[in-house]
């Protein structure tokens, strides 16, 4: 099995140029792909494992990836997919983002003798002549044709400005750039990249006369509709500091019973058949398939032994069984303030399992806070030295939402 029927297989592929012809090309020979990551936050999130996974299968099937972050195109911002235009980032913030995204990558692919490639197209856009590139570059490109892309058509109603005009221009040139220094034959991204990937294909033939081919991944949502990556308490990211391991563990163990098959085949390196063989399990037995998504998920993103303390923290907490806490959110107390005794609620503002203190005596009052596994009766209720239990405090929010006080 080739590179094609290992993405098309797990879920990958909603969209080619030339299908027929990557088929072939990738049966043939080892190529050089490439997918962009736009820097506008100092992390990555789980929407972005698709295309950061896409990339990992086609360096496992022998192929070169190439991560390409763009600290130059961020500077102006990306318009596909958004209603209106993006806040401009200074050229600091998106060095300063481009380099913890490179950081991030280097957990998934393995950059050892150029097996990989990390680039960030600041190194080339800025150094472009304007008018050069406007002789050079954008003498082939139509106007009616850009305006009839779905990327600039859905923003003319609300204001598309000269600056965001130029992006596409912008992507099209890197994709030739890479073509012509790096050998990369094939752009692959997000649906909402389709036009742009086109742009690129379309001034690889002019230019060089070449063949060059786009992929597009679908959009991926929760079974339940919902946009990846999105939890009550906000973004889900890759950093450890903006969200920790036992943290993106439980978001992943969560996982909707119907996305369980779908996200081990998206988001993992399980076998298919083992994929399938847990896609089959029902009721109670899921839940050993949706342990083995957190794990290895959690594995992937932050190693071995952060995966291990969060499963056993998991553990710990969900079934009783002896384990490791440390992984769970934690958050400390001065001894002296639980000899004087503090009233419930506002422990659970200290752990941040409430974000008021009306919304904390709402959660007691509808009975959704626990203090060690037992339901807090009255938001009044005293907490003392009396409750701790091996020097520390399990606070629960709900069914899911754990914190532990530590006293010091």
């Amino acid at each position: 099995m080739g590179a094609y029927e290992v993405l098309e297989e797990r879920g990958f592929i909603e969209q080619v140029t030339d299908e027929g012809g990557l088929r072939k090309l990738l049966e043939r020979e080892r190529i050089t792909c490439y997918i962009g990551f736009d820097p506008t936050a100092r992390s990555f999130h789980v929407g972005s494992l698709v295309p950061i996974m896409a990339l990992v299968h086609m360096q496992r099937e022998g192929h070169r990836p190439i991560a390409l972050v763009g600290g130059g195109t961020g500077l102006i911002g990306d318009p596909s997919g958004k209603k209106e235009m993006r806040k401009i980032m200074t050229k600091e913030e998106v060095e300063a983002n481009a380099e913890a995204l490179k950081a991030q990558l280097a957990h998934f692919l393995d950059f050892e003798g150029e097996r990989a490639l990390l680039l960030n197209n600041a190194d080339w856009l800025i150094k472009l002549n304007y008018i050069e590139f406007l002789r050079d570059i954008g003498r082939h490109f139509s106007v009616n044709r850009m305006l009839a892309a779905e990327t600039y058509r859905m923003r003319l109603s609300t204001g598309l400005n000269f600056v965001e005009f130029n992006y596409m221009l912008l992507q099209a040139y890197d994709f030739l750039y890479l073509y012509q220094n790096y050998g990369c034959v094939l752009q692959m991204g997000g649906r909402d990249q389709w036009g742009n990937i086109c742009a690129g294909i379309d001034l690889i033939r002019r230019v060089e006369g070449g063949d060059a081919y786009g992929l597009v991944f679908p959009l991926i949502t929760t079974a339940s509709g919902g946009k990846m990556g999105k939890t009550e308490k906000g973004t889900v990211w890759l950093d450890p500091e903006l969200t920790s391991p036992y943290e993106y563990y439980q978001y992943w163990i969560n996982t909707d019973d119907r996305d369980v098959e779908r996200f081990l085949a998206l988001f993992t390196l399980l076998p298919m058949e083992e994929v399938r063989r847990y896609g089959k399990l029902k009721g109670e037995e899921l839940r050993e398939a949706k342990e083995v998504l957190a794990y290895e998920v959690t594995r992937l993103t932050h190693g071995e032994e952060a995966a291990r303390k969060a499963q056993e923290a998991s553990r710990a907490i969900f079934r009783g069984e002896g384990g490791d806490l440390e992984a769970m959110p934690t958050s400390y107390l001065e001894r002296s303030r639980l000899e004087e005794g503090i009233l419930a609620y506002e422990l659970f503002v200290l752990s941040g399992l409430a974000s008021s203190r009306s919304e904390a005596r709402r959660l007691i009052s509808q009975g959704g806070g626990y203090l060690n596994g037992r339901r807090v009766e009255s938001f009044e209720q005293k907490v003392t030295v009396d409750d701790l239990q091996g020097g520390s405090i399990i606070l629960r929010a709900g069914k899911k939402r754990y914190h532990r006080l530590v006293v010091k």
